[in-house]
């Protein structure tokens, strides 16, 4: 199974080299719109080659798909948070209620008690 994940691996990374060698021209990449710099009398402007562009704009969009994802994912984690604090309450209260009912008794019928 370990060979078939290297394989992936190895045919998504063989693609990747590929886009970055077809995509080495330079382009220029605006900041902001013509119309907009004009009015700062500014003109942000960066020379780039198109594979970076490319990759950039990818990893951006699974940037802002993992934080929106979790911050989606919010009321499921605090439920889950919540139920495991019920949980931990409610096996102190069954142990401190077994406690309870073996108070008095000899050790070992407590134990038997206790494993049925």
């Amino acid at each position: 199974m370990h060979y078939v994940r290297y394989a992936c691996i190895a045919v998504f990374g063989i693609a990747l080299i590929a886009v970055a060698l077809a995509n080495r021209n330079m382009v220029t990449l605006h900041m902001l719109p013509d119309e907009i710099a004009g009015l700062f009398a500014v003109t942000p402007t960066v020379q780039l080659p198109l594979f970076i562009v490319i990759f950039g704009g990818v990893l951006i969009g699974l940037l802002v798909g993992f934080v929106w994802e979790w911050m989606r994912e919010y009321t499921v984690r605090a439920e889950n948070a919540r139920n495991a604090r019920e949980v931990r309450r409610l096996e102190r209260e069954v142990k401190r209620l077994k406690n309870e009912k073996h108070e008095g008794k000899d050790e070992v019928l407590a134990l038997l008690d206790e494993a049925s």
